[in-house]
């Protein structure tokens, strides 16, 4: 059986990778990191016998993928602990595999694969879980945060300008200037955040649209983003993000 693997992490992609050699029954055809590379991926060859897929990935949500291509073959999701996603996988019987993923479960998901009917169903299985999704996603709109001692003090997300790792911890940065420490690691956060009013820039910065003040060409083709506030070390998108930037930023 050949695979198309969609995911954005490193280490996921080579834990699975690991994964479907021992089980000796998958020939992983491919690893793409992206809505634009897997688009541009299945386009340009035929339809694999199974994906491997990441809810969220660099550029977005990976149900805007469906929106470009007609996948034909199944799909087998992954996902950190998106609850709206798995219960409307266990609704639209699409299997998903829950971070981080383990040999057996993997060997669950293609049993449960065999047994499904013609894999003519699943382009009206995709269409059941995207409406599904639609109906149920929400994002986070606060932040409840603790501080030292035995207080907690609600953020707002539309107040916050970006969220960067200092010193391996996650910092919320609020267009006031304040900041404050969070449990969270980025891939979370992004997860969490409404996609139309936060992008994530690199490894470090999440940035909010609403706290661009402007946006400078940079060495190598890449764009140095300046927000209305100071931050401590210079926002960079890389050259190969600079396209979906753009669009993010102007709402395409």
């Amino acid at each position: 059986m050949k695979a198309l693997i969609v995911e954005d992490e490193k280490p996921a992609a080579r834990q699975l990778v690991n994964i479907l050699n021992e089980t000796r029954k998958i020939n992983v055809l491919e690893i793409t990191d992206s809505i634009k590379s897997t688009v541009k991926w299945l386009e340009a060859n035929p339809q694999p016998d199974l994906v491997f897929m990441d809810i969220h990935i660099a550029d977005g949500s990976a149900f805007k993928i469906f929106e470009h291509v007609n996948i034909l073959c199944p799909v087998i999701f992954t996902t950190a602990y998106d609850e709206y996603a798995l219960e409307a996988f266990k609704v639209n019987s699409i299997d998903y595999l829950l971070k981080p993923i383990t040999k057996e479960a993997v060997e669950k998901a293609l049993s449960k694969l065999s047994r499904l009917t013609s894999p003519g169903q699943f382009p009206d299985q995709i269409q059941q879980l995207l409406e599904s999704m639609k109906a149920k996603k929400t994002y986070q709109t606060h932040f409840l945060i603790p501080l030292k001692g035995s207080k907690m003090v609600p953020v707002l997300a539309s107040d916050i300008a970006c969220f960067y790792i200092d010193s391996g911890k996650v910092i919320a940065k609020t267009l006031d200037e304040k900041n404050y420490p969070l449990d969270f690691t980025l891939d979370e956060i992004t997860t969490r955040l409404n996609p139309d009013d936060f992008y994530r820039a690199n490894r470090q910065f999440i940035v909010a649209k609403d706290a661009i003040k402007d946006v400078d060409f940079w060495f190598g083709s890449r764009l140095s983003v300046n927000l209305k506030i100071p931050v401590h070390e210079k926002i960079l998108v890389s050259r190969t993000k600079v396209s979906e930037f753009t669009e993010w930023f102007s709402g395409k």
